[in-house]
């Protein structure tokens, strides 16, 4: 058989904007494409088809998220003409709060074990996506997952480069084993080395779950046998869940916020996630004029700035919403983004947040032959979040918490019951009132970077969306570091550093977002873009 490295390109590779006719569906690892494709060719809409892929990704990328995961999702109705969002994020148990994690001798949120782990959301909102929108059972959407857990599925290449991060639980678990041991006999081979790429990875648990959770509507998992389980295992290794934090918890169906840019509506889900910083950044560009080239300084100075801007508004005021003393409307409001806008020179600035009041993901996209589509975003927040697995089950949990802060005077402030700050968003395009498609990137504080690089890729530079994916991406760090890929032309890191950005380089793309978009044309077909930077794939009808 030939012998060859997985991980070794020598050369570039290029990729087409993929076209469709009926229906497409793409997602961060091939067979879960396949599979809701597969669930639209049997007469499924988009939401069945996504709500089948979200089932079977915590098995193909068990390092982005799992059936301990958040989710939130954006649903295009084609006979409504309506956009709906759904926040499928987990809330804090009861027990937890600020001065009971300071108490233990934390100065800030850990990302490990139980003080991180939030109630997951995720089964809660494949349960409401199914009953509010869905045609299949939830047998038969899981039907395929529960089919490749027994079987085995093939590690993605990139999903190996993931898999090292893990390393940072196994440190944890030298500290307090306990939460971490099912973890450690899931993740890892049997001689303790971690998965690679071309390995097969069973987990006949997650099947058995997956059947559990098909047979209640996900009701198990929130009050009956899993939660009882999940209940368990917290009292019996540390952590501080009870039944009522699960009986109490159900997602909720919200308005998207939306911005207008230059002519298309922006769409995303409203805080407790940070959507807004999509738009509030995206408000404070339309005022300013780009640069006729993309890959220049001027270009990327202004999007770094507009991003600052927004960014050190939302980490300081965006919490879940029944906490939040800042309204979403002032954020949003263009004479605030005026304000904002005016700050940007042609030097870069540390950004500070302003007063408004005065004026670890997967992500996954479909579109079905009826002109209905999703956007769908599912994660655990950093690599297999808490590191806490239920013995006996398919479930590992999200860290999530570790977003909170833990200062009494911010709106975002750990409580009991309480939704932290979310990073995973999922994103839609609209134009004349009219669906133009769902568009997401994953990656913890790059997503909404991630977004606005769509926007105006899209709505600026006219690319189509596999190039929109393909350009070379930058992201702010905080202060003045910004990171820039290594196909970032090199004079214009050496500009950008001139007009004071403190530059790095990076080597590994993996931190730069994995992104999907699905675009509808003119003439009514689908057109796809899949992203370069992870295992992604198209799969059309």
């Amino acid at each position: 058989m030939p012998q060859f490295d997985p991980q070794r390109y020598p050369y570039s590779s290029h990729r087409n904007v993929i076209y469709a006719r009926r229906a497409m569906a793409c997602a961060s690892v091939p067979q879960g494409a396949q599979i809701g494709l597969d669930v639209m060719k049997a007469g499924g809409n988009a939401v069945d088809a996504a709500v089948a892929m979200a089932a079977a990704m915590p098995l193909l990328e068990p390092t982005g998220n799992g059936l301990g995961s958040d989710c939130f999702a954006l649903v295009w109705v084609e006979a409504e003409q309506k956009l709906y969002g759904l926040n499928a994020s987990g809330t804090a148990p009861q027990a937890l709060s600020a001065a009971l994690v300071r108490e233990k001798g934390w100065s800030a949120m850990p990302t490990e074990g139980w003080i991180p782990t939030m109630v997951p959301g995720a089964p809660g909102g494949w349960a409401e996506l199914n009953r509010r929108f869905g045609r299949k059972p939830l047998k038969e959407l899981f039907a395929p997952a529960v089919s490749w857990a027994r079987e085995g599925v093939p590690v993605p290449v990139n999903v190996e480069r993931q898999w090292g991060d893990a390393q940072r639980i196994l440190a944890a678990m030298e500290e307090n084993p306990a939460p971490h041991t099912y973890w450690r006999q899931v993740f890892l081979k049997g001689d303790g080395s971690f998965y690679r790429a071309g390995d097969l990875f069973r987990w006949p648990e997650y099947a058995q779950t997956l059947e559990e959770l098909a047979d209640t509507g996900c009701g198990s998992y929130y009050r009956g046998p899993l939660m009882e389980q999940m209940v368990k295992f917290s009292r019996e290794t540390g952590g501080y869940f009870a039944p009522e934090d699960f009986q109490s918890y159900r997602p909720e169906w919200v308005d998207p916020i939306t911005a207008d840019y230059k002519g298309y509506t922006v769409c995303e889900i409203p805080p407790n996630g940070h959507g807004i910083t999509v738009l509030m950044a995206l408000n404070i560009l339309s005022g300013l004029e780009l640069a006729a080239e993309k890959d220049c300084a001027d270009t990327y100075h202004k999007i770094l700035e507009a991003i600052k801007l927004a960014f050190a508004d939302t980490k300081t005021y965006v919490a879940d919403p029944k906490y939040m003393r800042t309204r979403v409307e002032d954020l949003l409001s263009m004479e605030y983004a005026a304000r904002r806008r005016a700050l940007i020179t042609g030097r870069a600035l540390t950004p500070e947040a302003g007063d408004p009041s005065c004026g670890g993901t997967i992500y996954l996209c479909t579109a079905d032959p009826e002109g209905n589509m999703v956007s769908f975003i599912q994660s655990n927040y950093t690599t297999f979040g808490a590191g806490v697995a239920i013995p006996g089950t398919g479930i590992s949990l999200q860290n999530r918490g570790a977003n909170f802060s833990l200062d009494p005077d911010s709106d975002n402030c750990l409580a009991g019951g309480k939704r932290s700050y979310h990073t995973i968003i999922p994103g839609f395009l609209m134009k004349g009132g009219k669906a133009v498609g769902p568009f997401g990137v994953m990656g913890a504080f790059m997503q909404p970077q991630g977004h606005v690089l769509v926007v105006v890729n899209t709505v600026d530079y006219h690319m189509n969306p596999q190039a929109c994916l393909d350009a070379p991406r930058m992201q702010w760090l905080g202060g003045k570091r910004v990171q820039l890929e290594r196909e970032v032309p090199a004079h214009v890191g050496q500009e950008l550093a001139a007009m004071g950005h403190e530059v790095e380089v990076s080597n590994s793309n993996l931190d730069m977002g994995r992104g999907q978009i699905i675009w509808r044309t003119e003439n009514g077909l689908l057109a796809g873009g899949t992203e370069p930077r992870c295992d992604g794939t198209i799969a059309a009808w």
